[in-house]
């Protein structure tokens, strides 16, 4: 279902899905009203919801139109301003799979062929996590960590002070989740995270992480010395590595070629981690689409670095983890509501050094 006040958005939208032989449009809206009716009365598996309507906009309308179809995945679309960005974060913590930025006015809905292909492949991935869902992984069967608090100790060389996050679809909800699950072992970890945003979005996301969790949280500069106990996110459209200068580690923000497509990479930051901080640093792969971080996974566990993977069932969806793990790469397969106590299990709450 398409939810666009804009008509030439909406049509433009149902032709491409047309074209792609891979959806079927079963309605259309205008406003946030008519979505809720249509959405109680089809039960879409994806809705394409805009942010701005006028009337009952997509923030009002989402929460009501997930309960009237609560197996419905919704992927939120916006024109980039700060507001927007807020808002957009605001809707993910509410259930919304992803947000997909519209291009500006002066671009043009109709001119842009980039858009066009990350729209249609952002609802195929969504697709298709659902239907595995439904129909069940086709994978062969992985081994799952025991109930309770999955034990990491017997998968490190030293205790790690670093703990390198990368994340995609489905990322703000369940990469805050993770770190507020940690509570104060926050504050014995440098936390890095590639989160595929755009710039706006990214400094609204640390903020709503400082806001959330109570630790600061930003995006670094370049050069930045990196210190304990503080959440540094990856500034949209620049990539986040590290470096190590006069016997500091800090951060290296930089504008370099697009990796496998993606600026922020999450290759980057796991390479250059496993280049300068080797065991000291735990990674974390988490739900998303695509392959990003896999190559970058294999030099952290070559550096006799962890890699958790979050499970297939609590991701949004299986891309990158799922890549990881059946590249072998992975340390521990572990569900979203264990990998934050699992870590505060092994780094401890207190703030010693």
């Amino acid at each position: 279902m398409i939810v666009d006040d804009s008509v030439v958005v909406r049509g433009l939208f149902a032709r491409w899905l047309g074209e792609s032989g891979r959806f079927h449009v079963v309605a259309v809206a205008g406003d946030g009203e008519m979505a809720i009716e249509h959405a109680a009365r089809y039960h879409p598996d994806i809705v394409v919801l805009d942010i701005d309507m006028p009337g009952m906009d997509g923030v009002a309308a989402l929460p009501r139109l997930v309960k009237e179809s609560p197996g419905t995945a919704v992927l939120m679309t916006t024109t980039l301003t700060e507001r927007n960005a807020r808002l957009a974060l605001q809707c993910m913590t509410m259930g919304a799979v992803d947000v997909l930025p519209k291009p500006d006015s002066r671009s043009g809905l109709t001119l842009s062929l980039d858009f066009r292909a990350e729209f249609l492949d952002k609802l195929a991935s969504i697709g298709q996590s659902r239907s595995r869902s439904a129909l069940g992984s086709a994978e062969l069967p992985l081994a799952t960590p025991p109930s309770g608090v999955v034990d990491l100790k017997p998968l490190i060389a030293v205790m790690p002070r670093y703990l390198v996050i990368g994340a995609s679809t489905g990322g703000p909800r369940a990469v805050a989740r993770v770190l507020s699950d940690l509570g104060d072992a926050v504050h014995n970890l440098t936390t890095l995270v590639v989160q595929h945003m755009p710039a706006l979005f990214t400094a609204s996301f640390a903020d709503q992480i400082a806001t959330q969790i109570g630790v600061p949280a930003r995006e670094p500069y370049d050069g930045e010395r990196l210190a304990r106990g503080t959440v540094y996110i990856a500034p949209g459209g620049r990539h986040l590595g590290i470096e190590r200068k006069l016997g500091h580690i800090v951060a290296n923000v930089s504008d370099g070629p697009p990796v496998r497509f993606c600026r922020p990479a999450v290759d980057v930051l796991f390479n250059e981690a496993a280049r300068h901080l080797g065991p000291a640093a735990l990674g974390l792969v988490m739900t998303g689409m695509g392959s990003d971080g896999t190559e970058g996974a294999a030099a952290l566990r070559r550096a006799g670095a962890a890699v958790i993977a979050q499970d297939e069932a609590s991701s949004t969806i299986w891309g990158m983890p799922g890549s990881v793990v059946r590249a072998r790469q992975a340390s521990a397969i572990v569900p979203l509501g264990s990998i934050g106590p699992a870590i505060r299990a092994l780094v401890g709450g207190g703030h010693g050094a």
